[in-house]
């Protein structure tokens, strides 16, 4: 097995909807706004290369929005998916399996691409299988007021008009210890019903894809919940237990979301987790 990090495209999100009621005066020390209030962010995306399959773990946002709808986002930097795929060696008609942690546009807009004359949707990666499940599925093609527009049909849909949408298989309980993708999901309630966290075990490490649950180094404290989580109080229990266990196991965490720290470990204090060490791909992977 070989793991390669695949930078998608950098963006900015407002800081005081990433950290929820935390004061910007503490979450400005680990993620400083610009004059904007906004903050930097990353769509960094997981390749898994185990034999004949080669496994996405999540698109970033992709390029067929409008202009308006990426002016929102401040796109920044030069990483593109195309770009990052091409660095190792692969083309996007190579991969075999998508798997979508959740559907918000930042999370699975790659997927979906325009077709030559942009008269219509199709897959961006036409050979591959769509992962998802049945009950996030339901939850994003029915969405609520609050999600609704992180939903965006054009990102979905097209997936199981295609064919090619497949589902998890998930027994009772939060943990499925190996999927049909030969990695573990924790399934997380509390940013969006039934978010996939994958738990990799590589070169004697377990590397955790940690997607919305804990989108950068400044979010460790249980507390730092996102303004865009749907359930809030249930995000804090999920993350205790998970930091609690990714600290007493020593798991290096895959930051989707963290522009300038990709992978770290967690350490426990007398304050509760805390950051241990950071680490750059290259490092890990």
């Amino acid at each position: 097995m070989k793991l390669y990090p695949i930078e998608t495209g950098n963006f900015k999100l407002d800081g005081g909807a990433m950290f929820g009621v935390v004061p910007k005066i503490i979450w400005n020390k680990t993620n400083p706004a610009d004059a904007n209030n906004l903050i930097d962010i990353a769509a960094r995306s997981l390749l898994i290369e185990d034999g004949n399959r080669l496994i996405l773990i999540d698109t970033g946002m992709g390029n067929k929005q409008s202009e308006k709808f990426f002016g929102y986002y401040s796109l920044w930097g030069t990483h593109s998916m195309d770009g990052s795929l091409a660095k190792y060696g692969f083309h996007r008609d190579d991969i075999t399996d998508v798997f979508l942690t959740h559907l918000h546009f930042d999370h699975c807009g790659g997927a979906i691409q325009w077709n030559n004359d942009k008269t219509a949707y199709e897959p961006a990666f036409k050979n591959a299988k769509f992962w998802s499940n049945e009950n996030h599925w339901q939850w994003a093609t029915e969405p609520n007021s609050r999600e609704k527009a992180s939903f965006l049909s054009e990102n979905i849909l097209p997936m199981q008009e295609s064919g090619q949408l497949n589902f998890v298989e998930r027994s009772s309980g939060d943990f499925v210890k190996e999927s049909e993708l030969g990695f573990g999901i924790f399934f997380a309630d509390g940013h969006t019903e039934k978010q996939m966290i994958p738990y990799i075990n590589y070169k004697e490490k377990t590397i955790v894809f940690c997607a919305d649950l804990l989108p950068t180094v400044g979010h460790i404290p249980i507390p730092y919940v996102m303004g865009y989580d749907t359930r809030p109080l249930l995000t804090m229990d999920e993350k205790t237990k998970f930091m609690n266990t990714a600290a007493d196991n020593n798991y290096y965490l895959f930051l989707e979301h963290d522009a300038h720290n990709p992978i770290i470990t967690v350490k426990h204090t007398e304050k509760g987790v805390r950051l241990d060490t950071v680490f750059s791909c290259d490092e890990i992977l």
